[in-house]
């Protein structure tokens, strides 16, 4: 690795070491810029053969990156240093469909028959946004991305189904159309939009109140533009209720050692 290589992993490895000693506990756009950054969802291992055929049932929103093997905490292809048990500032913990508990780590619930699953998230995108110089509304507000639960369904597999649900970020038409192009060469991570204006035609009563993350500001001359979110598993696992699983918290993701440019297609 080149000098700069080795100080953009470095960054990845720092944030994770702040976020594992209680440092830093929000939302992670924008930190360790360049590095990949991942959704997560932990379930037990007989519900994890039917998650991983959901997954692949629903590309958009649920583009894995890493399976864990049962029991083991870590990712090796995502960074050699990392443990999903302690590395996200936020986690959820639900049992039976119900979210019980929001800690910052998950080491007094950890059990020996879990699969993790890191899923790409759209934060990874923004950086190519920013570059071209899209303003990226939540980074530059300093708030968490709004998301919404709509009214388009999953592609159901095995016990798993439920609506998907979409991040927003505002754009001017023009800048909405290079977002487009942009964001379709990261299909590993969510890819182009999946809806540009009208929310309610997807089922969005109100923009200004978010299932998830925080409301921003929508200029009159800017539409809302909505991509595929990693938070649709939440939806799912309050849907089908499984007996116990952990996500992050939204907005909360697992800083990886993966580059984003090396997840742009050409």
């Amino acid at each position: 690795m080149d000098g700069l290589v080795d100080m953009r992993v470095g960054a990845s490895v720092r944030e994770r070491h702040r976020i594992r000693s209680g440092a830093f506990s929000g939302p992670t756009a924008g930190l360790a810029a360049g590095n990949v950054q991942a959704n997560l969802v932990i379930l037990p291992r007989e519900l994890a053969y039917d998650f991983l055929r959901f997954a692949q049932a629903n590309p958009r929103p649920c583009p894995v990156l890493a399976a864990s093997e049962t029991g083991d905490p870590r990712f090796p292809a995502l960074g050699a240093d990392l443990d999903m048990r302690t590395d996200l500032p936020l986690y959820r913990v639900w049992r039976n469909g119900e979210l019980v508990e929001e800690p910052t780590d998950i080491s007094h619930v950890w059990r020996d028959d879990l699969v993790g699953f890191a899923i790409g998230c759209s934060f990874s995108f923004e950086e190519a946004l920013v570059e071209d110089g899209i303003d990226v509304r939540h980074i530059t507000c300093n708030t968490n991305v709004p998301m919404y639960r709509t009214n388009i369904p999953c592609v159901s597999a095995g016990v798993f189904h439920g609506p998907l649900v979409v991040s927003m970020r505002p754009m001017k038409p023009a800048d909405a159309i290079r977002a487009v192009q942009i964001t379709s060469r990261f299909p590993s991570v969510h890819g182009a939009p999946v809806h540009l204006g009208m929310p309610a035609s997807i089922g969005i009563a109100d923009i200004a109140k978010p299932d998830y993350g925080d409301p921003v500001p929508i200029g009159a001359d800017e539409l809302p533009v909505f991509w595929a979110c990693g938070v649709t598993p939440q939806a799912v696992i309050a849907q089908v209720k499984p007996e116990f699983c952990i996500t992050h918290a939204p907005g909360c993701m697992l800083i990886t050692d993966l580059r984003n440019t090396k997840l742009a297609a050409l």
